[in-house]
């Protein structure tokens, strides 16, 4: 093979390996609502920035998109049944496949029926789970079934008051979940066959509704996780249990809906218990053996509309339509701004908060003030706003119940 083709040939095979390596998945690359875009928009128009396209058939649900260099793969429920859709980047269907029974629930659950979790894409595979504990792969390209696992059957697992909302955790070998059962408290399958490679009973703590983060400090593979009453960390090699943080101090305690954020030697979290410890911050050490409280915030609360770090602080939105800024070494609110409670995520030194009234509003975050730049009522759609804004390509991705809309903030 002469030179230049040899040259070629190896450029070709390291961007298909980055390509490979790439994760598309819920709240951004490292599941802390930080998106890498730049060139966003200072200010938005009256009627908000433009609509580029608005996708219906959907179905209920709450699901936020996984949106990739190009495609958009999002959950929806229809007639009980789960799908997930692949939509290219102009809004229009590529394809669509079931992926088992969808959570509907029963009495009050029943009033919140529909899809919960995001995709997780990764190279030519994407792994969507069902709010009753269906796991599937399914190729990218074309939608067809590779593997399918159901946490309850397979695992053992145990459907919580208001199903799974899980969106699955992937890296190189495993699909990590949580079937949430005593004997199986956490599991790890194979991601390209589904089989099991490890099952842990860990705290034997019921689930709650967030979803694991993956990180390596030192090089340390660890899975970090919210279970009913406890924040723990797992080594992702065999599931060892390696160190637990009880939330305690409730009287009533919430559904741990939001995902923890790592950060720079440091967990992040904001519960709904009441009293409970509200927001707070952890050290963590790299081998991830041993957690330490650094502080604690027990008025800051939300339930499933996350939280950002940047600088070591931490953002999130509380009750009264206030979106809040927590000191970075006491915990302590330093400033607040007033948004509709709600969703949260951050690029380019911007907040973006999609209220669970149906407003989203553009925050600029500069110089550690935060200042209005814009806000608009979302249009179209139906149920609750309670989905995660994500960004990507320049484009603001909302979904409301049967709809997705996409808007150009570049």
């Amino acid at each position: 093979m002469n030179k230049p083709l040899l040259a070629f040939s190896l450029l070709i095979f390291g961007l298909l390996q980055a390509c490979d390596q790439e994760v598309y998945q819920w709240r951004g690359t490292h599941r802390d609502g930080i998106f890498q875009e730049n060139g966003l928009l200072d200010h938005w128009p009256e009627e908000g920035p433009e609509l580029l396209w608005v996708y219906e058939g959907l179905g209920r649900g709450y699901a936020a998109p996984a949106v990739t260099n190009d495609k958009i793969f999002i959950n929806g429920e229809m007639e009980g049944t789960t799908y997930l859709f692949a939509l290219d980047l102009d809004g229009q269907l590529l394809w669509k496949s079931a992926n088992g029974k969808e959570f509907l629930g029963e009495g009050f659950s029943s009033t919140y029926p529909g899809a919960r979790s995001t995709p997780t894409v990764k190279g030519k595979r994407v792994y969507a789970s069902s709010g009753m504990g269906q796991i599937g792969c399914f190729n990218a390209s074309n939608g067809k079934e590779e593997w399918t696992v159901n946490i309850v059957d397979y695992l053992d697992g145990e459907v919580g008051y208001f199903g799974y909302s899980e969106s699955v955790a992937v890296d190189e070998k495993y699909v990590y979940c949580y079937p949430g059962g005593p004997s199986t408290n956490l599991a790890a399958l194979d991601r390209v066959t589904g089989k099991i490679a490890w099952t842990q009973s860990a705290l034997r703590d019921t689930f709650s509704y967030g979803s694991p983060v993956l990180i390596e400090p030192s090089g340390n593979p660890i899975l970090i996780h919210t279970s009913r009453h406890h924040l723990f960390t797992l080594d992702r090699n065999n599931g060892e249990l390696l160190a637990s943080y009880v939330l305690e101090g409730y009287e009533y305690d919430g559904e741990h809906c939001n995902t923890p954020v790592y950060a720079e030697g440091y967990i992040y979290f904001v519960g709904n218990d009441i009293p409970g410890q509200g927001a707070f911050k952890l050290a963590l050490s790299s081998d991830g053996k041993e957690i330490k409280e650094v502080w604690r915030n027990q008025e800051i609360k939300n339930n499933f509309g996350g939280l950002i770090s940047i600088d070591g602080g931490l953002f999130t939105t509380v009750k009264g339509n206030r979106l809040v800024s927590l000191d970075p070494e006491t915990g302590a609110v330093t400033d607040t701004l007033r948004v509709a409670t709600g969703s949260i995520a951050y690029a380019d030194n911007k907040f973006i908060i999609y209220g669970n009234n149906g407003t989203a509003s553009l925050v600029n975050y500069k110089e550690g003030i935060m200042e209005l730049g814009g806000e608009f009522k979302v249009k179209g759609g139906t149920g609750h706003h309670f989905s995660h804004p994500v960004l990507a390509n320049g484009v603001m991705y909302i979904r409301q119940g049967d709809a997705l809309m996409a808007y150009r903030v570049k």
